[in-house]
């Protein structure tokens, strides 16, 4: 077993620091593998506790009788480094330590002696500083912002890692409420051991990973980073925001996490070189990597554009030129079909305006006429949800198309909450869909630029 693999599929989990206080950051993370999916044991562990929500406190991880495969460490900065001895003696293979007050604010000494210590076990550890891990398919859940407040996401196949914890939080967050689905998140903090690379190269062999998504401060083994990405940028797509690009935030970067930033220009030529895919904004972040983890690779950059609001098609027709896609032609045949199908008003060009009395089965007839055609590499579907004949059911009639796996199908659409929840339907489906144009004509940009690797 992949010594990694302790951190997101773990049997037995000790957490170091559980609390009875229902605000401590001990109690909460207890409270997550009690109340979420964990299949496996939890372990409270506070030397001033005989019990924690009905379950038995030891005073120690030496006093559990059982095999302990992770720990998760939440006491003071100053006594974590006797919490890893004892985890050594223990035998435990795996430590998030979710604890701060190191590096990031001049303890340099402890958190040397705490990376002295995890070495001296052989201890693989996540931390200090950070929120540790959710894995929505083991259950694992170290975050310690309370579910009620923090929403998390379904399961995906979107992997995120991140050096800041707020951003972390803020993303799953994000992401559930979007309706998009992650495979596996990662908040590292200071990476006092395990870094970026390593995560990056476990996250390539994770099947269940289609995508990788990093948050970067800075990275501590430049060269080791640079070779791991050109390395496997090919095998899955991974999409870097990196941070601390100006001489300000990199000064903001240094007393967050301890970290280097670097130069903005360094960054930029190394992510070009290695094949890694830069976002400049979250948003772009997300919406990249929804499309490249659930849309085939294209063929080319020919797309053709179905709208049901002639403005909406002029608008993305020019985003799509903006980002270096050119309108599909179809065939004279493929014409020919449409005109016997669809009423005389639908306007049969690029865009394909079906106009504001469509149904679901003008669209789907669209739909499958454009990926019949071999002269369109990608099909932008506009639904504008709010014209009177259009139900519900379009969202099937997309999805339908969309499981074929011909080509790439992406959606926009744009209004208030009725619009919103249908577009959250069609992400569930696993259909990338935009508010904006120009949003949507980017995240096309970088599938075709990611093809053509």
């Amino acid at each position: 077993m992949d010594q990694l693999d302790y951190f997101f599929n773990p049997k037995r989990v000790a957490i170091i620091g559980a609390s009875r206080h229902p605000r401590k950051v001990g109690h909460v993370i207890f409270r997550n593998f009690l109340e979420g999916k964990f299949k496996g044991e939890v372990f409270p562990v506070n030397p001033n506790a005989d019990d924690i929500l009905g379950h038995r406190c030891y005073d120690s991880v030496s006093q559990i009788k059982e095999k302990i495969d992770l720990a998760v460490i939440t006491i003071p900065a100053q006594i974590v480094p006797r919490a890893i001895e004892e985890c050594g003696r223990k035998k435990i293979k795996s430590v998030i330590i979710v604890t701060g007050g190191f590096k990031e604010i001049g303890n340099i000494e402890l958190e040397r002696d705490v990376e002295k210590k995890l070495k001296k076990h052989g201890i693989r550890g996540i931390g200090v500083n950070c929120l540790g891990v959710f894995d929505p398919y083991s259950g694992v859940d170290t975050i310690f912002l309370p579910s009620y407040k923090l929403e998390r996401p379904g399961k995906g196949g979107i992997s995120f890692i991140t050096q800041s914890g707020a951003i972390g939080s803020v993303i799953l967050d994000w992401m559930a409420m979007k309706g998009y689905s992650i495979s596996k998140f990662i908040s590292y903090g200071n990476a006092t051991d395990i870094d970026e690379a390593e995560l990056i190269e476990y996250l390539v062999r994770d099947k269940k990973t289609k995508v990788i998504c990093i948050y970067l401060e800075g990275v501590r083994r430049g060269r080791t980073f640079y070779e791991l990405i050109k390395k496997n940028s090919k095998k899955k797509p991974i999409i870097i925001l990196k941070a601390g690009l100006t001489a300000e935030g990199s000064k903001a970067v240094s007393s967050h996490t301890g970290s280097l930033a670097g130069a903005k220009e360094i960054y930029g030529a190394v992510f070009k070189q290695s094949g890694a895919i830069q976002a400049h904004d979250l948003e772009q972040l997300f919406d990249f990597a929804r499309v490249l983890s659930t849309q085939p690779k294209p063929n080319g950059n020919r797309v053709q554009v179905i709208t049901d609001g002639g403005g909406f098609g002029i608008l993305t027709v020019d985003a799509l030129i903006n980002n270096g896609m050119v309108l599909a032609d179809m065939r004279p045949q493929t014409h020919k079909l449409l005109e016997k199908h669809v009423p005389r008003h639908v306007v049969i060009k690029n865009p394909i305006d079906l106009t504001g009395d469509t149904d679901s089965e003008r669209y789907r007839i669209a739909i499958e006429a454009s990926l019949n055609d071999p002269n369109v590499d990608m099909i932008a579907v506009i639904t504008l949800f709010q014209v009177p004949s259009l139900t519900p059911d379009i969202v099937e009639v997309v999805a339908e198309a969309n499981a074929k796996n011909k080509k790439p199908i992406i959606a926009i659409a744009a209004g208030g909450r009725y619009t919103e929840v249908l577009k959250k339907s069609l992400e569930s489906y696993g259909v990338p869909t935009f508010s904006y144009p120009d949003r949507a004509a980017e995240a096309l940009r970088a599938l075709c630029e990611y093809g053509k690797k």
